[in-house]
């Protein structure tokens, strides 16, 4: 029998966004693990670091089965830009990121059934427009940041304020699908 593909992630945007690659995990399972950023830790770093972390998690409940984990690491600068906490931080967030370019580090870690780890980081450039106090309020309003990295889903409502991205944006709804798809292949993986 083959090995089966594990999803370390609770992300029904990741399920959904592999299904549009034709790969459909055999199993799901979250990894409960500290997404606390380490002090003085890179943005780039952090994505990687928490993929791993995440795979790592899953591989031991799944052993002789490929995981697969990724992260989302949101970044204005060198400051990262997590989940916000409440409306307030929302708020900060959105208002930092408005008329700016920032960045989107997604990590991508997979662990073969035989323990080998192939990992990857992908880098999108996200502009957004100056966002006016009424667009601000409105999409505060609408709750659509919460749970959400850099407290917006480009994917939704956001998707208005974002006139343009440089580089992937399925790495920006939560997984860079070429770069899963590719890795995946490459070390062997195919779906069974």
């Amino acid at each position: 029998m083959s090995a089966r593909l594990i999803l370390a992630s609770a992300s029904p945007r990741r399920l959904d966004l592999l299904s549009q690659i034709g790969i459909d995990p055999d199993d799901v399972a979250a990894a409960e693990i500290d997404e606390t950023p380490i002090k003085h830790e890179r943005p780039v770093d952090m994505a990687i670091r928490l993929a791993e972390a995440k795979a790592a998690h899953v591989a031991g409940q799944f052993t002789g089965d490929w995981v697969l984990a990724a992260d989302t690491v949101v970044a204005c600068g060198r400051r990262i830009l997590g989940k916000p906490a409440d409306e307030t931080e929302a708020r900060t967030f959105l208002s930092l990121l408005s008329g700016r370019r920032h960045r989107v580090h997604g990590g991508i870690c997979l662990i073969g059934p035989d323990g080998r780890r192939y990992q990857r980081l992908v880098t999108t450039a996200v502009m957004f427009k100056r966002l006016s106090k009424n667009e601000l309020d409105a999409y505060i309003l609408g709750g659509e940041w919460s749970g959400k990295a850099g407290a917006y889903a480009i994917q939704g409502a956001a998707a208005a304020f974002v006139p343009k991205i440089i580089g992937s944006y399925s790495n920006v709804v939560g997984l860079a699908l070429a770069e899963t798809a590719g890795l995946l292949h490459g070390a062997g993986y195919s779906p069974g």
